[in-house]
């Protein structure tokens, strides 16, 4: 995993993703879940292009059982644009990176 990318638990998301500066991208992800790896790379990247304009974040569903219900999360990977506390965009499903940018960018503006 990079280092661009921040790991959020039940009790970090609050500081972390809704008291933000800047928007941050959620990936709502667990191990078993093939899609949420093969979107893992992408969000890395984007992490990386991206640097302090956006923060890339991820939350393993089955180690923080407290968030996801409060953002209704379904099925995973389900990624959620915040900007300023709110939900901007939510996206369900595995994406290429041309889609996620395009997701993130229409979110964040």
């Amino acid at each position: 995993m990079s280092e661009q990318i921040v790991h959020l638990t039940d009790a970090t998301f609050e500081q972390e993703v809704l008291q933000s500066d800047v928007p941050v991208v959620v990936d709502y992800w667990a191990e078993w879940c093939g899609p949420c790896k093969m979107i893992g790379p992408i969000l890395e990247e984007l992490a990386v292009e991206y640097g302090d304009k956006v923060k890339i974040a991820k939350i393993n569903i089955d180690e923080n059982a407290q968030t996801p219900p409060k953002f209704g999360i379904r099925s995973i990977p389900t990624l959620m644009v915040f900007k300023g506390g709110e939900v901007e965009g939510t996206k369900v499903g595995a994406a290429s990176k041309s889609d996620l940018t395009t997701f993130i960018e229409s979110s964040i503006s």
